[in-house]
């Protein structure tokens, strides 16, 4: 059988380290159903695999690492940028080649690209048996049962209530120490490049006892480190209906901070039209809230940041900028950048650079501008900026970007950082790897440390992306 599948499983060795990392462990539990499932995009996409495989599990699958063993395969999406979606639709023909052999192997796709494309998936790929939208996943048991009577199925219906909150997620292929914890669903922003509020609906705020619930469990399990997941972490709100309490962003952090001072806790992503002093404020107050703020720009210059509904304009950002640094100055900033939206200048692009040299990210996701069907700037802007001068522009953005991140790790020579060790270095089992409250990752002789310590390392060498050091004291 192996020889009839060489080249997926070739390829299946490339698959991206961020997907590589979700794979599936097998559960400890008989089964004769399996599922397996892949993950592309943000962090929210691989927190919803999680609570798939609980849904799942439920239901008498076991999971499998091997997608040659499946009787059900999934794919859970993302529809931000095109080469997102080809990406998924160039994975689709790699696992045909499962049915070809198994013809009762079931194909789904999830997530994103199956709430923007709904029942057109099953007609141009046409190996796809059930396509189910980010809100639908509580019924993916029913619909894989429609899909084995032979019935295609469909489930793309929002919804303006569903958070998942009572389903306690299964761990996918991870570290033993790090964690998701999804705190809302949705977004209300309209970024007008921006299709997430139409493949993920309105903004709603998960119950905050069941997230601290939530919490404590991982700590208890071994996990030291959640990162609290949302489009736009700053607008969570949620009342409690039984003691009229609101609780904000700031109350929440607060309140799993509270759970243990051994457990870190991380959150993305905020919006710089949202995030509060009261929020930095709670950063400043415990230390067991990482200092680091992903901030994402987008642009730097304000008539773009305008057309884009961002809700904010450079200067603002910049003051945003320089309270954080005021108040936390050792925070670290990471962005995201778009060049070449609707109607960019190179006068305008100048000052997409002149902003990062203003704010010195210490990591940023670069992008050239994907048009994205249904949003307001696909029905509204012409995307008139050349292939050619996005790509040029882009070269220099991340040209600007690794030289200054390159710059500032330069400078983390001789410090020492208190760093969570996570796992060992790819290059060696001699060496492990952790980051820092900053999330810089770092790696050193791992000596007698294991996952899941906390351990005082002095930088000793840099790159732009890494840190390398050694235990001390």
């Amino acid at each position: 059988m192996a020889a009839q599948y060489s080249g997926v499983i070739d390829l299946e060795k490339k698959i991206d380290e961020a997907r590589q990392g979700e794979v599936l462990d097998a559960f400890d539990k008989n089964t004769d159903k399996k599922f397996y499932i892949e993950s592309y995009g943000c962090s929210m996409n691989f927190s919803d695999s999680e609570v798939i495989a609980s849904i799942l599990n439920k239901e008498g699958f076991g999971g499998t690492k091997n997608f040659l063993d499946a009787d059900l395969l999934l794919i859970n999406t993302c529809s931000i940028r095109d080469n997102a979606e080809q990406r998924v639709r160039a994975r689709l023909q790699q696992l045909k080649k499962v049915k070809e052999t198994n013809s009762n192997a079931l194909i789904g796709v999830m997530g994103c690209m199956a709430e923007r494309l709904k029942k057109k998936l099953l007609e141009e790929e046409k190996i796809v048996d059930l396509v189910v939208g980010p809100d639908a996943y509580r019924e993916l048991p029913q619909l894989v049962k429609t899909a084995e009577d032979g019935q295609k199925s469909v489930n793309v219906l929002l919804s303006r209530e569903e958070t998942y909150a009572d389903i306690s997620p299964i761990r996918l292929g991870g570290n033993g120490i790090t964690a998701f914890i999804s705190i809302m669903r949705g977004c209300d922003n309209m970024c007008s490049f921006c299709v997430v509020p139409f493949t993920r609906g309105r903004e709603r705020s998960r119950d905050a006892l069941s997230i601290v619930k939530e919490a404590e469990d991982l700590f208890n399990d071994g996990y030291r480190e959640v990162t609290l997941l949302g489009q736009n972490v700053d607008s969570y709100h949620w009342e409690d209906k039984e003691s009229d309490e609101s609780i904000n962003f700031a109350d929440l952090l607060a309140l799993v901070a509270q759970v243990n001072p051994k457990l870190r806790v991380r959150f993305s992503t905020s919006h710089p039209k949202d995030i509060t002093e009261q929020v930095l404020d709670t950063m400043i107050q415990y230390d067991n809230i990482c200092k680091s703020i992903h901030l994402p720009v987008q642009s730097g210059n304000s008539r773009i940041l305008e057309k884009m509904n961002r809700g904010y304009t450079r200067e603002w950002y910049m003051e945003k900028v320089d309270l954080i640094r005021k108040k936390i100055p050792e925070c670290s900033l990471t962005a995201d950048v778009i060049t070449g939206f609707c109607s960019e200048t190179e006068e305008e692009h100048q000052d997409t650079l002149s902003i990062m040299e203003y704010v010195k990210y210490d990591f940023a996701y670069m992008f050239k501008y994907s048009e994205r069907p249904g949003t307001h700037a696909a029905k509204n802007f012409e995307d008139d900026v050349p292939e050619d001068v996005k790509s040029r522009r882009l070269d220099e953005i991340i040209a600007l970007q690794h030289k200054q991140a390159k710059a500032i790790n330069e400078h983390e020579l001789g410090k020492v950082y208190e760093v969570l060790v996570e796992k060992a270095s790819k290059r060696s089992e001699d060496e492990l790897t952790g980051r820092s409250s900053q999330n810089k990752l770092i790696i050193f002789p791992k000596g007698n440390a294991k996952p899941g310590d906390y351990v005082n390392v002095k930088i000793t060498d840099s790159t732009h992306a890494t840190l390398k050091g050694e235990i001390t004291g």
